[in-house]
């Protein structure tokens, strides 16, 4: 697959022209257990030497995947729901937490009690709702119980969110409504030169990590292939790992 990396590069070599910094991070969603794509993923991440912050879905995440994050110096493990499963009322988009519910209180709790059983020190208290939609009403309890950051998709508002530090993503390379595969790389490109455009003129904000969103369970060549192009021109264009 050639890709145009041209339109990145002349916005990266702005940023550098001026001084700016540009913090990014990555988060890859829906691990429960150990596979052949986590293992792929996570060499991925070493070869890069940037962490990858997995979202493990509590409810099925097994301890054999705890002690591959224990023997990864880069993996972090996050908080994915609690069984990413689909609680949206009849017609409305796909959420687990994106609706009010006398029971989502209990189940994140339960989440990050699951978590930090099973991975210990290694899991960061960052609540990621499946589908990046969550109700304010289940927002706003996160903090009190031990949750110290949130992340869904699309730019912040706010750095912090119900008490918590607001850390989204940005750039997914999945064709969600095209059933899967690769959003055409020119388009994921222009999406992203925006985003830095957005930030350097004052639209949006500059401080937040700029977020890579995957999902190692459904990749196909393209993705993979796009991804590693894709993390690997930023960090060659000056943009610097976030740690959390």
């Amino acid at each position: 697959m050639t890709v145009d990396w041209s339109p990145l590069r002349t916005e990266l070599l702005r940023y550098r022209t001026e001084g700016r910094t540009l913090p990014i991070w990555w988060r890859d969603d829906d691990a429960t257990a150990p596979t052949p794509a986590l293992d792929r993923l996570l060499n991925m991440s070493a070869e890069l030497d940037l962490p990858v912050h997995i979202a493990v879905i509590p409810k099925g995440a097994t301890p054999e995947l705890a002690e591959i994050a224990a023997a990864t110096r880069l993996m972090v493990p996050v908080v994915h729901g609690w069984a990413h499963e689909n609680l949206a009322p009849p017609g409305a988009k796909k959420a687990e937490f994106g609706h009010p519910d006398a029971r989502a209180g209990a189940k994140t709790e339960a989440a990050l009690a699951r978590m930090r059983q099973l991975f210990g020190p290694d899991v960061l208290a960052m609540f990621v709702p499946p589908w990046n939609r969550i109700d304010a009403t289940v927002a706003s309890g996160l903090a009190a119980q031990g949750y110290v950051a949130l992340s869904t998709f699309t730019p912040r508002k706010r750095e912090r969110c119900a008490g918590l530090t607001q850390i989204n993503t940005h750039v997914d390379p999945i064709a969600w409504r095209a059933g899967g595969g690769l959003v055409p790389p020119e388009a994921l490109i222009a999406k992203t030169v925006t985003l830095l455009q957005d930030r350097r003129e004052g639209r949006a904000d500059c401080t937040e990590p700029l977020g890579f969103l995957t999902h190692h369970l459904v990749h196909d060549e393209a993705i993979w292939d796009f991804a590693r192009g894709f993390l690997a021109e930023l960090l060659d264009g000056g943009a610097k790992p976030s740690h959390f």
